[in-house]
């Protein structure tokens, strides 16, 4: 089994997989304060409570936007599970091209959705990835990322204009029954919503404009996907994992290349 860590800003998912399928996920919080030994607690034993044994793990894989946390994550995998890690990043050998003028710095989530369309999908793909920020990503079908936009995430700007502002209140994101509101909560849960959904249909549309691609396809991620998604009518489909199976995909493409150069006597090549 390969494990798979999607480090974002305020969340970290872990994927669970076995031959390309996603068994199991779950969701902690991303704090830099983590020891390893706390993380490897944590971990194992959610994997454990899950009904799965971690002796079956082989492997694990991380792409991180944090990367004081990275290094953490990684020692907890080696320490605590005995698994070889590979933490995926813009150096890593992967069958896809960054076409921007600054390619080392961009994301692994990024990357791993560039190497997720292009495999799962095969066509020209718009990745709008749903977390602490909005992005959206602009994949060819040959794998080649072209560049996209980075926006605020949906609750990221929720926060702070609850937190800039006296006297509105704090409120669950969720699916509003109308758009007009008839009290502050409904007012506030109205436009937060409807501002996300109005958005990404916006952006996504001056996307198709500029890109001039035919027909691409529109994928909702991250862990908001399911709730906003169905209300854009840009996007096609929802897949909250996207990252993961990236991740996922990242591992074992490594993992044939370093085999391969083992077989033909070359050096392995650098992760």
């Amino acid at each position: 089994m390969i494990l798979t860590f999607d480090v974002g800003n305020t969340e970290t998912v872990i994927g669970l997989f076995e031959n390309g399928e996603l068994l199991e996920h779950w969701r902690i919080s991303t704090r830099s304060g983590h020891t390893v030994d706390e993380l490897g607690l944590l971990v194992r034993g959610l994997i454990r409570e899950s009904g799965f044994n971690t002796e079956d793990l082989r492997s694990a894989a991380i792409g991180s936007v944090v990367p004081p946390f990275t290094r953490t994550l990684a020692d907890m995998c080696e320490r605590h599970l005995g698994v070889h890690v590979a933490i995926i990043n813009a150096r890593s050998e992967l069958p896809i091209s960054l076409a921007v003028e600054e390619p080392l710095t961009v994301g692994a989530d990024r990357i791993v959705n560039t190497l997720a369309a292009a495999t799962l999908y095969r066509r020209d793909t718009i990745a709008v990835d749903l977390g602490t920020a909005t992005t959206y990503d602009c994949i060819t079908a040959a794998g080649v990322f072209v560049g996209g936009v980075i926006a605020p995430g949906v609750t990221t700007a929720a926060d702070t204009l609850v937190a800039r502002t006296a006297k509105l209140p704090r409120v669950d994101l969720e699916s509003p029954p109308s758009v007009i509101g008839t009290r502050t909560e409904s007012c506030l849960r109205s436009g937060i919503f409807y501002s996300a959904v109005d958005s990404i249909d916006g952006i996504v549309a001056r996307i198709k404009r500029e890109w001039g691609k035919p027909d691409p396809l529109v994928v909702a991620t991250g862990g908001l996907a399911p709730l906003i998604g169905p209300h854009c009518r840009t996007v096609e489909r929802i897949e909250p994992f996207l990252t993961l199976y990236g991740l996922e995909i990242a591992y074992r493409h490594l993992a044939e290349r370093s085999r391969s150069a083992r077989v033909n006597g070359t050096r392995r090549p650098q992760r």
